[in-house]
């Protein structure tokens, strides 16, 4: 388990924007994983994902080095933000759009605010 979290604080550290997920960016494996992915995708975001299903350690470990029991998790520059709840509700308020600015990620402005507006 300790190869595992020097994986993920690894990825984490080397890696702008990491997504913990259930599939791939291009094929999520969960609904949860897919509105995560979607949202950051829909955003224009550049991030690396990681496919816990593919190993058992890593989707245990991410958990362990959370301390957060679900997944997706998303990083942004080291930080854990949340899962799938805590990212929809960032996205509908504009914190996620405040986040990323502070934290110099670059996104597309005019999508967040289209996903505002669908969901307004």
């Amino acid at each position: 388990m300790a190869q595992a979290e020097d994986l993920i604080r690894d990825t984490i550290e080397k890696n702008d924007v990491v997504l913990f997920m259930k599939g791939t960016k291009s094929m999520p494996q969960c609904g949860f994983s897919s509105r995560v992915a979607g949202v950051l995708n829909y955003m224009g975001v550049e991030f690396t994902d990681v496919n816990v299903l593919a190993d058992a350690d890593i989707r245990q470990g991410i958990k362990d080095f959370s301390d957060w029991p679900t997944i997706p998790q998303l990083y942004v520059k080291g930080e854990f933000i949340g899962g799938c709840d805590i990212v929809t509700e960032m996205t509908l308020s504009g914190e996620l759009d405040a986040l990323f600015t502070d934290k110099g990620v670059a996104f597309d402005r005019d999508a967040a605010e289209k996903i505002r507006s669908a969901n307004a």
